[in-house]
């Protein structure tokens, strides 16, 4: 069967998500809730699912408990997020738990089993905490439920190690067997992960404090990043400096750093043409997803644009190079570097800032 969506060479992921969610408002396929855009599109597909806790803000795992005698309406209720708030108990991260059968949510999805969500990565994160905690393993099965049209041919490029893949795909017409190779997440890749995700998922630090007491290196994204700016700067220093006892040279660093935090010189990329429904999250993810994330994000929705800063001039001109020409709902980007290089206040990484 040829896929509905025809997709051409050199697309990207947001690319592929916008054709499939334009394709499904266009043709009314979706349940409530709607528009589809910027969600995972909803299906009567008459199975019964468990759920993770929304958004894993509290934890990952809620048992769904029915009250006796329930109508059809409370069991659809218990169905939704709001359910799980009045109709569950935590499973903690001691319990025994074995997971036989996985559905996840897709946007887009392909024959071979490579699957595209909405953007945010807490179906792949869902499966590595699930799989940091024993609960999944090889013969875990990963079903995912999606309408026809949303199995299209996905480059095999788009797929990184931390992306789930899948097993099978139920549509509306016909069952897939993918047969995928591709390794799914085994653990938390915590070189992958920032501080900006532990502080949106909070389960992430119980689970850190495990495997660093196991012995694990759990340093996240922006440790390490900052661990090789500061090794490469005091190796650069080593030549032209006598080297200090350790309690000077500790504070000597903490010195450098405080300076450098506060007068860093950056190079700004305007990025313009944002389109108008674009919400600076999707944005974020989408410079992740093309490996242009900046030190700093200047977010002017209202305007459609933003303002990113990186820490050299060649990083900035990767980005405008890698950005260029990218079209997102129909906008393509006007992506170029600013005018003027600035000397400002370095923030987290992707720190949001409302004009």
């Amino acid at each position: 069967m040829e896929p509905a969506i025809k997709l051409s060479a050199g697309v990207s992921k947001w690319d592929i998500r916008q054709k499939v969610w334009d394709y499904i408002e266009d043709h009314n396929l979706a349940d409530f809730p709607r528009p589809v855009h910027h969600r995972i599109p909803n299906f009567k597909a008459r199975k019964m699912l468990l759920v993770p806790t929304p958004r894993l803000r509290s934890g990952l795992f809620n048992k769904i408990i029915p009250p006796l005698g329930a109508s059809k309406d409370i069991l659809r209720v218990c169905a939704t997020s709001q359910g799980v708030k009045e109709y569950s108990v935590p499973i903690g991260l001691d319990a025994k738990v074995h997971v036989d059968l996985v559905v996840v949510g897709s946007v887009a999805v392909s024959h071979k089993g490579w699957r595209i969500g909405k953007g945010e990565g807490f179906a792949d994160m869902e499966y590595a905490m699930m799989a940091t905690m024993g609960a999944v393993g090889e013969n875990t099965t990963v079903v995912t439920i999606v309408h026809d049209c949303q199995v299209v041919d996905i480059p095999e490029e788009l797929v990184a190690d931390h992306d789930l893949t899948v097993d099978y795909i139920l549509t509306p017409t016909r069952i897939i067997k993918t047969d995928c190779k591709r390794a799914k997440p085994q653990a938390i890749i915590w070189s992958k992960v920032t501080w900006e995700l532990m502080q949106r998922i909070p389960i992430l630090k119980s689970l850190q404090d495990r495997e660093r007491q196991a012995g694990k290196d759990v340093r996240l994204k922006d440790e390490r990043t900052s661990e090789d700016k500061e090794k490469t700067a005091l190796m650069g220093a080593a030549g032209a400096e006598p080297r200090l006892p350790n309690s000077q040279s500790r504070s000597a660093r903490v010195g450098q750093r405080d300076l450098q935090s506060n007068t860093e010189a950056v190079t700004t990329v305007y990025v313009g043409n944002i389109p108008q429904s674009m919400r600076a999250g999707e944005f974020k993810n989408m410079l992740r997803e093309s490996n242009a994330s900046p030190v700093r994000l200047s977010w002017q929705g209202a305007q459609h644009r933003a303002f990113l800063d990186y820490k050299d001039a060649s990083a900035a001109q990767r980005v405008v190079s890698s950005l260029q020409g990218l079209n997102i709902s129909g906008n393509t980007l006007l992506v170029e570097l600013s005018t003027s290089r600035r000397s400002r206040m370095s923030g987290n990484p992707l720190s949001q800032k409302q004009d």
